[in-house]
């Protein structure tokens, strides 16, 4: 088994995500080979991530744990003789474990983070609606076709 703490700073496609960088993760990795004599790991992840919530725009802190199953495979690729595993690229064998760290926070990540507080989050500036003065004449391009159709039905 390995562990690691790793500064959130410091994993690129982590930082893009947080309303503040700061903080740590601790990782820990377990290498083994499994029946086939494929090489798997158990990777797992704590972090405590300021995010930006999406309703209101507000900052604010979550825990984040995670543990997943991953089968290393020659390139991107490659797929898992596991289908439970996920697919982890390790090109020549080698593999970094600030890569699989990373992998395993963004994995876990909300896609939209909500800090769960109603009452802060009802006040979060709402766009309004649109004004029917604004909006442009409905055009009816046909309007006038019954009555040509009744006038050339006359003749």
């Amino acid at each position: 088994m390995i562990e690691r703490e790793l500064a959130l700073a410091e994993l690129p496609r982590v930082r893009d995500l947080l309303a503040d960088p700061a903080g740590t993760l601790r990782a820990r990795f377990e290498f083994a080979r499994d029946e086939r004599g494929r090489a798997v790991a158990t990777v797992a992840i704590e972090a405590i991530a300021r995010w930006r919530c999406e309703r209101c725009g507000g900052a604010f802190e979550r825990p984040l744990h995670s543990r997943s199953e991953v089968e290393f495979v020659a390139d991107d690729r490659g797929e898992p003789a596991d289908g439970d595993r996920e697919p982890f690229a390790a090109p020549g064998g080698r593999v970094r474990l600030v890569d699989l760290a990373e992998e395993e926070f963004l994995l876990a990540a909300p896609l939209a983070p909500s800090c769960d507080e109603p009452e802060r989050c009802a006040r979060a500036p709402r766009p309004a609606p649109p004004s029917l003065a604004a909006a442009p004449a409905t055009r009816r391009p046909f309007d006038g076709l019954r009555d040509l159709l009744q006038k050339t039905d006359r003749t």
